[in-house]
């Protein structure tokens, strides 16, 4: 059997296996009872368990005297933005984002469109544990309702973004190459960038409940948006994962430059034209410090996990934020990593540069970030930090989540996964020798 895994990102399992009806009933009623919600927003990926979930956990919603908005077929962000445009107490997003097929996943949000902090999520395991719920009468049933257009909502927003020159970007007639991996972005992302004037190739952009590819956007994954973009001249290609939060980009040249590189050339776009506050998580490339450095802005690090950059920035008083996993948070919008934002931004950058994102790689220094994961097996990964920690002793040290050590120009980041069983193992320095030597160091020890 599976393991099901459960995080600050929500509990996520393989259907059937450790996500069953008796797992998702008791934590869909632990979320109801601390959120005290009366009206919910749900929605799912293309995932072919999506649908019969949705219908289930709304069910269990109904059944708890809990109105249920349906927004159907829905990313990530849209769904933490619409939780709070349709005023509910709380939302699910039903996705297992980035990993495979067979899993699926429930994400809680509250009433303002975030992730669940970790003193909830702490009493939301409790009470799903216990399973100790009561129901109340036929006559108090929760309603059912299908929201129209969810999407032209989202789409709307973004549109609206003050940091996206949108007259420039349609003044541009870009042609763009756009992968979804047949998930929730197949209609919403096309739409968006068609809005904005662009000329649209769609790769995988199908939602048919089957992954044409790996589901994480990293560049092994993206041979066929490489060849839609030299294949049609395009001048990017923006590919999303599952729940489109994620965005990694290909360049005009046709190479896939890495997912790290969408946060910069947003943070790039924003910075010049409002300075302010930037936090990435403790796993994301420097180029973002260096693009903060440019601008005299301050410069912070989160642990992993969108909540907790969330959390940072809302504190900092942050313009810009994310993960480097193509994570783009922009507070202008809402608080959470969106496809649509970090796509409108990009162009907005290229807009304003003449050139594609091969012209940021061109004009800023380059970094080398291996980022790698591993079985533990019967280790734990707290009897293997000590031994890490040792090993790089004299360099600056973060213990807030797992082990972040850094020099000068380079780090390395040690951690267990929220999303799978693994450890993971990120590090980046200016060379590639260098970078791989850090992971070495690392992966001997496990």
């Amino acid at each position: 059997m599976s393991k099901l895994m459960r995080s600050i990102s929500g509990i996520r399992g393989i259907v059937g296996d450790t996500l069953t009806p008796q797992i998702l009933q008791s934590h869909v009623r632990a979320f109801l009872e601390i959120t005290k919600a009366k009206r919910v927003v749900i929605g799912r990926d293309s995932r072919p368990t999506g649908d019969a979930i949705v219908q289930f956990v709304a069910g269990i919603c109904r059944l708890s005297g809990v109105d249920v908005v349906d927004v159907g077929l829905s990313t990530t962000p849209s769904v933490e933005l619409l939780t709070t445009h349709f005023k509910a107490d709380a939302g699910i997003i039903i996705t297992a984002s980035h990993n495979p097929l067979e899993w699926n996943a429930l994400k809680f949000l509250n009433n303002k469109g975030l992730f669940l902090g970790p003193d909830d999520v702490k009493q939301l395991f409790a009470l799903a544990d216990a399973n100790q719920f009561c129901y109340p009468d036929y006559r108090t049933m929760g309603k059912y309702e299908v929201a129209p257009d969810a999407d032209g909502i989202h789409i709307d927003g973004t549109l609206k973004i003050p940091f996206v020159d949108v007259e420039a970007i349609k003044a541009k007639h870009f042609k763009v190459a756009v992968d979804a991996v047949n998930g929730a972005g197949s209609f919403i992302v096309p739409r968006l960038l068609e809005q904005l004037g662009c000329e649209v190739v769609r790769v995988h952009c199908s939602p048919d409940g089957t992954f044409p590819r790996g589901a994480e956007p990293i560049p092994e994954n993206l041979g066929d948006l490489r060849k839609a973009v030299k294949d049609n001249g395009c001048a990017v290609g923006f590919a999303v994962d599952p729940d489109a939060d994620r965005c990694a980009l290909v360049d005009g040249l046709g190479q896939s430059i890495g997912e790290e590189y969408t946060l910069a050339i947003a943070t790039d776009e924003v910075l010049a034209q409002k300075k302010g506050s930037v936090c990435v998580n403790l796993s994301t490339s420097r180029m973002n410090e260096d693009v903060a450095a440019k601008y005299g802005c301050e410069f912070s690090r989160a642990k992993v996990g969108e909540i907790n950059v969330s959390l940072q920035m809302i504190e900092n008083g942050c313009v810009i934020g994310g993960e480097g996993n193509g994570g783009v948070i922009l507070p202008a919008l809402h608080y959470g990593r969106d496809s649509l934002v970090a796509a409108a931004l990009v162009l907005s950058w290229m807009a304003h540069h003449n050139g594609g994102p091969e012209k940021f790689v061109a004009e800023n220094p380059a970094y080398v970030m291996p980022k790698k994961k591993f079985e533990l097996g019967d280790k734990k990964v707290a009897d293997i930090l000590p031994k890490v920690k040792a090993e790089f002793a004299g360099w600056k040290m973060d213990e807030r989540d797992g082990l972040w050590l850094g020099s000068e120009k380079s780090w390395v980041h040690v951690r267990a996964s929220n999303t799978e069983p693994v450890i993971r193992v990120i590090a980046e320095a200016p060379t590639a020798e260098e970078a791989e030597s850090l992971c070495s160091k690392v992966e001997k020890l496990i």
